[in-house]
């Protein structure tokens, strides 16, 4: 029997993720939570990355809690997660529009770049977070391999761009790290803090 779980995220990917390892997630919305228990993502000044999705997954977890708070809703660990792309001491989020998701695959062509995922697991008020660190080598990329992606819709809504379980599979040359971690959810480190505050995955 699946063991359910509360996920602060409305991500198909992390939900087929949590799946995947025989979870039964539950969406606990953090923005339509009353009160709103939704997150500001704005990096603050100078802060790099490790220390943003850190910091991100923390307070989505700790929202998690609040959306939570006064419910008549069974005591269940809350997962939530934040993803980044770095490159050159750059946060790289979610492309605006076609034309900047165009320019980040261009910058990410025949390079590698660093994706970051923190997980934030909040159980009986306490709340602990791991960081899963992953680098990505793409293919050099033609002109005409970038507009079919952009033109695909897939770079849209999503960190860095790109999507590694979807058509973007084909420009990856390498990957050192986790994939699940590139996909938005680090199932090792995820069971690992649900293990830790005594809730086991198996």
């Amino acid at each position: 029997m699946s063991k359910s779980v509360y996920l602060a995220s409305q991500s198909p990917r992390r939900l087929e993720l949590l799946r995947q390892i025989g979870l039964a997630p539950v969406v606990l919305q953090l923005r339509h939570a009353h009160p709103r228990a939704d997150v500001d993502e704005t990096p603050l000044a100078g802060e790099g990355a490790f220390n943003y999705v850190q910091r991100l997954a923390r307070m989505k977890a700790e929202a998690g809690l609040q959306a939570l708070a006064g419910r008549r809703l069974p005591v269940l660990p809350i997962i939530a997660a934040d993803t980044t792309v770095t490159m050159d001491g750059d946060i790289i989020g979610k492309p605006a529009d076609a034309g900047e998701a165009a320019a980040m695959l261009r910058r990410y062509s025949g390079r590698a770049h660093t994706v970051l995922t923190a997980v934030g697991v909040a159980y009986l008020n306490q709340v602990e977070v791991a960081v899963s660190e992953s680098e990505v080598l793409f293919k050099t990329l033609s002109d005409a391999e970038i507009a079919a992606y952009v033109a695909s819709h897939e770079p849209f809504d999503k960190a860095g761009g790109y999507g590694i379980q979807g058509r973007a599979a084909v420009f990856i040359s390498r990957l050192e790290g986790s994939y699940s971690g590139v996909m938005g959810l680090p199932l090792h480190e995820t069971a690992e803090l649900l293990k830790s505050s005594g809730f086991d995955v198996l």
